[in-house]
């Protein structure tokens, strides 16, 4: 194969749309933008939330309080059940384990185990926090739930 013999997909490139080419052409005279209005002018530069100069809503509707939305900790959720599956009674489980096991989206983040399933197997466990049942569970296993 020659690079001169190279071509794309078929279908995978598409004709750029030729607007204002004449009435044949389905897109001649207003070229799609309908007739006259502040859309069909050369820069409509109005946002999503724009509502022809009345007050938006995002600006209407009161602002009260406090939202800890933001400022919360956001913990990746391991449960009990997917670390008797996963894991061999004495092995070590931690965040980097989690991971490469994809139970956890990211090692970075605070783990927090929940007691959702049952434990058979001495598991020792460093996670940042743990359900009360989920602690109780590791450790009537026999195992140990560390706090990191």
């Amino acid at each position: 194969m020659k690079l001169h013999e190279l071509s794309p997909v078929p279908g995978s490139r598409k004709k750029k749309k030729r607007l204002g080419q004449g009435l044949g052409s389905g897109q001649g005279k207003t070229a799609g933008k309908g007739h006259k209005g502040q859309k069909a002018r050369k820069s409509p530069d109005i946002g999503a939330n724009f509502e022809g100069g009345q007050m938006p809503l995002a600006r209407r509707v009161p602002k009260r309080g406090f939202s800890n939305f933001r400022f919360a900790v956001k913990y990746e959720i391991v449960n009990i059940a997917d670390l008797e599956e996963r894991f061999e009674a004495g092995a070590e489980v931690t965040a980097k384990e989690l991971s490469e096991l994809r139970l956890i989206s990211d090692a970075g983040k605070p783990v927090k185990v929940l007691g959702v399933g049952e434990l058979s197997k001495s598991l020792n466990v460093k996670a940042n926090a743990y359900s009360s049942s989920a602690a109780k569970k590791i450790e009537a296993a026999g195992g140990k739930a560390e706090v990191i």
